[in-house]
């Protein structure tokens, strides 16, 4: 039976928000790190956007003009099916929180908050939601080589297993599931070490030093360099 070739669909995050600069922000923050965006003025535009589109998570601001965020998500969790929800909201006290909480919203983050802040919440969200997480035996297959997600474990063309360290294994399965697009070092680097991590894009280099000597059979190119870009996968990927 002949394998299909595909791409792996990126997480689909709707941002609503009333002010722009916010929503452009958080737009280039998650593009930036391997989420697709989309973005919305209000509630009306929401809800063109979730009529439309399969949206995975939504980042939703609590205070706007019209029907406000605790409103829609009220009105989102009783039809059932609605997507994840992290409010967004200058209301800090506790009880603003708990009420959120309490009306199905997964996480709550109080403005001011970073962009780095929200995209970490974002995936902390998705994976508590089974959004990002692989299914059980997901395996990529690029090249002839084989990636086992759930075993954690890279095969060769021969079959040969091949030791990896967690950072290499994080950075090669981001690589794997976003092929054939460049991914800077901020993103590789959050993926080994995590958003809150200290170290130099330097640590990102040395990381695919050491992946491309172990990929070295079985393509010529497989990790490719973008000059003050990122790296990107060369061969496609089949996922199983």
């Amino acid at each position: 039976m002949q394998s299909v070739h595909m791409e792996v669909a990126e997480p689909h995050i709707l941002i609503v928000d009333d002010d722009f600069g916010i929503r452009q922000l958080l737009s280039k923050a998650l593009s930036t790190r391997g989420f697709r965006t989309s973005t919305a003025a209000n509630t009306r535009e929401m809800d063109r956007t979730l009529l439309r589109e399969n949206v995975d998570l939504i980042v939703l601001d609590v205070m706007m003009p019209g029907e406000d965020g605790i409103a829609a998500c009220r009105r989102l969790g009783s039809t059932g099916g609605a997507p994840p929800i992290v409010f967004l909201s200058a209301l800090g006290e506790e009880r603003d929180r708990v009420l959120g909480l309490e009306l199905g919203a997964s996480h709550y983050l109080p403005k001011p908050c970073s962009t780095r802040e929200v995209v970490a919440t974002v995936r902390a969200a998705l994976r508590t939601r089974g959004r990002t997480a692989e299914p059980t035996g997901t395996r990529y297959i690029f090249a002839g080589w084989t990636m086992d997600i759930a075993a954690h474990e890279l095969t060769d063309p021969d079959g040969v297993l091949i030791g990896l360290t967690d950072g290499e294994f994080a950075i090669l399965r981001v690589l794997v599931e976003r092929p054939r697009r460049v991914l800077s070092r901020e993103s590789l680097l959050e993926a080994a070490r995590g958003p809150d991590s200290d170290a130099f894009d330097r640590a990102v280099d040395v990381q695919i030093s050491r992946l491309r000597r172990k990929l070295r059979a079985g393509h010529d190119e497989m990790i490719r360099t973008v000059r003050h870009e990122g790296y990107l996968l060369v061969p496609p990927v089949t996922r199983r």
